[in-house]
């Protein structure tokens, strides 16, 4: 079994910033892509930011400049620094991660998903 654990959601005002962790623990043999995605009200999910095992990164054009996307690989965690923040970020904010456990046939991972964390950003 594969868990994700995030943290770091909350309340901020404009232009305030805030970090999101993502810890992924289990039987893990290996993890690839990692990854933020967020949703808002009404809208569909999107891909924020992600970051292969090598340290590729790419991000949604909405967020360019404001946002950051790490990984620590000895600690199987991803982060995500948010700065400038706007209006229009408020979202659940959902990490996921593709990941090969030790039990798995396969040569491929899953994808595993965090329970979500809701980003709110007052004007």
């Amino acid at each position: 079994q594969v868990q994700l654990v995030e943290s770091g959601g909350g309340l901020v005002q404009a232009g305030g910033s805030l970090r999101l962790s993502c810890a992924a623990s289990g039987s893990i043999f290996s993890i690839n892509a990692m990854g933020w995605y967020r949703q808002a009200p009404g809208k569909q999910r999107e891909l924020v930011a992600g970051i292969t095992s090598g340290g590729s990164t790419n991000y949604a054009d909405s967020v360019k400049g404001r946002f950051t996307i790490s990984r620590d690989n000895a600690k199987n965690t991803v982060y995500l620094q948010m700065n400038s923040l706007k209006p229009e970020d408020t979202a659940v904010y959902y990490c996921n991660a593709k990941i090969l456990t030790y039990g798995s046939t396969r040569s491929v991972g899953n994808d595993y998903w965090g329970q979500g964390t809701q980003v709110t950003v007052s004007s």
